[in-house]
């Protein structure tokens, strides 16, 4: 049989083509019922829209916004290149992103600047910003005014219908707690935790999982409070310092951030005992570098193109009013090592 139509997306739900037009394209004058009547005909027959031939057809260009700090990152470099590539090869779908970047930690701004993006300018927005109450109501205000929007990265679960693109910031944290537990062996001492900011979703939900697993596999290491560089590279060497200076018997570190160039450059200048395990996250060319030269032991990661691809695709399903595949739409957490990566072995 060949693929359902139309035809017999109308058929099935019981409603005119004509109806069923203005439910594809989101259109007014169509009651709640019948469009979720619609939306379940839809799974129950398996339709799936040719969105790039029904673009062409009317003229539809999808234009989205990714909202990202404004702080130099390699992650944020990964995911910009990503942004480009898709640009590319979406092209033909009539679909174009573009950047916007705002202050990391200044949520006024970031909600200042949400507020400038109007229906007309955008059809859908992907917001990486800490979970604030002023992010919050940005968003809300979004949604009121009829643009989607996708929590990328960092969730922002007290924000209504923002749907999350990311890892399970949770499992990760619980991740690293596992390999921190079995690298460090039967090592006693302390175990440093630095990020960025502990405002950030992520950083929150990481240190959460670490905790849980830290101290029922190994309470026999003392966990340290988080420290936060805010992405100073001055506050980074000072607390670096101090830690290294006040807890001499450092077992292990857990680098939160994405961002750790300045951090291992100074845990490379005050030096931590020769078997410390070094873990963090992200695969760029900054950690990537560690692994191969031993200075890290693990990195936890996630495929970047996949999320920027996943929360287009995503941004597209709520303009369209249709749904995911949520298989497809999953971030899996990724455990790399020197020993599989292939520069390793090559």
């Amino acid at each position: 049989m060949g693929k359902p139509t139309t035809k017999d997306l109308a058929k099935a739900a019981g409603v005119s083509l004509a109806t069923v037009d203005r439910v594809l394209n989101a259109r007014a004058g169509v009651r709640q019922a019948t469009v979720e009547r619609v939306q379940k005909a839809i799974k129950d027959i398996g339709f799936v829209r040719d969105i790039a031939a029904a673009n062409l057809a009317r003229g539809k260009d999808y234009r989205l916004v990714f909202l990202l700090p404004d702080h130099d990152d390699e992650f944020l470099d990964l995911i910009q290149t990503a942004l480009h590539e898709a640009n590319d090869s979406m092209a033909h779908e009539r679909t174009s992103t573009s950047i916007i970047r705002a202050p990391a930690n200044d949520p006024h701004k970031v909600a200042a600047l949400l507020d400038t993006l109007s229906a007309e300018q955008v059809d859908g927005v992907a917001v990486m910003a800490s979970e604030t109450p002023h992010v919050r109501d940005a968003i809300a205000r979004l949604t009121a005014r009829g643009i989607p929007v996708v929590a990328f990265v960092s969730n922002q679960p007290s924000a209504e219908n923002a749907y999350f693109v990311g890892i399970n910031n949770a499992a990760a944290g619980r991740t690293v707690g596992q390999l921190m537990a079995r690298f460090t062996g039967a090592a006693q001492g302390d175990v440093l935790v630095i990020t960025e900011s502990m405002q950030a979703r992520d950083s929150q939900e990481r240190r959460l999982g670490f905790d849980a697993i830290m101290a029922r596999y190994a309470p026999r290491l003392h966990v340290r409070p988080t420290m936060e560089t805010y992405g100073d590279p001055a506050r980074t060497a000072k607390i670096i310092a101090t830690s290294l200076h006040n807890q001499p018997h450092v077992a292990g570190v857990y680098l939160m951030n994405h961002n750790i160039k300045k951090t291992m450059q100074a845990i490379g200048k005050f030096g931590t005992p020769e078997d410390t395990v070094i873990i963090g996250h992200e695969l760029t060319p900054r950690t990537r570098a560690c692994l191969l030269m031993g200075e890290m032991d693990a990195v936890i990661t996630q495929d970047v193109g996949h999320l920027v691809r996943s929360s287009i695709r995503v941004l597209k399903a709520k303009i369209t009013q249709l749904g995911t595949v949520a298989s497809q739409e999953r971030i899996r957490i990724e455990i790399i090592l020197r020993e599989n990566m292939p520069e390793a072995n090559g």
